[in-house]
Order: structure tokens, then sequence, then C-alpha cells
């Protein structure tokens, strides 16, 4: 058994919710046409301009004048803003781009790497490669320090290092957590300029543009042996 209520009092939001025998699913959508049930609304006109505050039967009767629907858009204010909309294709756009957004987050996964204070210039230039490697596939960066016996009296040497890693990878990447110690540790974090996404874009159109001159280089060793074959040679460039 199953109940369908529909509230829409004053000049709070409606709220649809199906009550089933366990639980309650609740979906919350703005008021629509007839389900404003407030005397008076500022109307907004469907490309933004104001219209001002009017009778909620008059601004019903300009939507249905002119094909559209009128949406509570601002249901706490006094009155509240209704809009006139296509409500369909706006919530058609707004899923468009909800999606889009989460295909255009990050994603980014946090990539850590330790060092020592007497970190030696091999060492130093192998850890910075690396971290850049990592900005540049679109991931954050964990620099991990470790201060061993009387180097913990000494934390200003480790955010010299921590810093000068972040100056040198500025041209990729910012700092998102300042290097900060904990005991005997102490951490800075990096993160891309650039997102994943576009991190992702950038290898694929590389790994395309090399498998298409592969391709090419092959065809090419392929027509050289024909021509072998064949008697004849391409002319020599």
């Amino acid at each position: 058994m199953q109940w369908l209520l529909v509230v829409c009092l004053g000049s709070t939001p409606c709220v649809m919710s199906t009550l089933r025998n366990r639980g309650t699913a609740i979906n919350n959508e703005p008021c629509v046409n007839d389900r404003i049930h407030v005397p008076k609304v500022r109307l907004v006109g469907p490309g933004g301009e104001q219209v001002g505050v009017v009778r909620t039967e008059d601004a019903l009767r300009l939507a249905v004048e002119a094909n559209l629907d009128l949406v509570e858009v601002a249901p706490n204010s006094n009155p509240p803003v209704a809009k006139l909309m296509d409500y369909g294709k706006f919530k058609y756009e707004s899923a468009q781009k909800a999606r889009e957004a989460r295909r255009n987050q990050s994603n980014a996964q946090i990539k850590s790497i330790r060092i020592g204070l007497k970190i030696d210039e091999h060492d130093y230039d192998t850890k910075k490669n690396q971290a850049l490697r990592f900005l540049n596939s679109g991931d954050k960066v964990k620099f991990d320090l470790r201060f061993r016996g009387r180097e913990q009296s000494r934390p200003e040497m480790g955010v010299r290092l921590l810093k000068g890693l972040a100056e040198e990878l500025a041209e990729v990447s910012t700092v998102e957590a300042a290097p900060r110690a904990d005991g005997r540790n102490m951490s800075m974090v990096l993160a891309p300029t650039r997102r994943k996404t576009e991190a992702k874009s950038d290898q694929r159109r590389r790994r395309e543009a090399e498998r298409a001159q592969r391709k090419a280089k092959a065809q090419k060793r392929a027509d050289a042996q024909r021509g072998t074959e064949t008697g004849t040679e391409e002319p020599q460039n």
C-alpha cells in the first residue's frame, strides 16, 4: 500500500514524497504551475527580465499564453520568485550539466613521495622528475619528509627543501597544503594545475599520434619492400 503526498504550502517549496510500507522516498522539486499556492509572486520573464509582483493567477495565464511553465525558483523570498521557462528543457539541461561536471571532475589520486633532509642531488632530481610525471598525469603529489636524529631540531631546513621543490614544480602545480610538521615528519601537498581529464585527453592524443606515425613508417617499409621485389625503387629524396 502506498500514498502520494504533495506538500506546497505558503512559501515552502514543493516536496513530493512517496510513502511505502518500509521507509520514505523523498524527491524535492520546485513548485510548478498549479502547484504554486501563494497569492502573489515576483515574476521573472523567460529571458531573465523583471516583470514585477503579480497575482499568481495572472502569472499562470502568461505562462499558458507563452506555452511555458511557471516555476517557483526562490520560494523563501517575500513574495516568492517565479520564472517563466520550459521546465522540461530546464531539467534536461540541468541533468546534462551535472553529468558534464562529473566527467570533468579531476578524480585525482594522491601520490606519496618520501624524501630525506640530507637527500643528494641525484635522488633529488629523481624525486622531482617522479613528481613531475604524476602532476602532468593530473594526480596530486604529497611529499613526506622524515627527520632523523637531531634533524628534528631544524624544521626550517625541511621547510626550505619542500618550498624549493614547490618552486621548481610551479609551472605544473600549486601548493595545496603548505609544509607542515607533525612530530618527526613534515609533509606538503602539490595539486596539478591541469585536470585529470585534460591530462588523459593529451595522453590519448599522443598515443594516437604515435600509432599513426608507426603505421606510416610500416606502410613506407612495405612500399619499399614491394618496390624491391618488383625491381623498382622509390626515388630517393
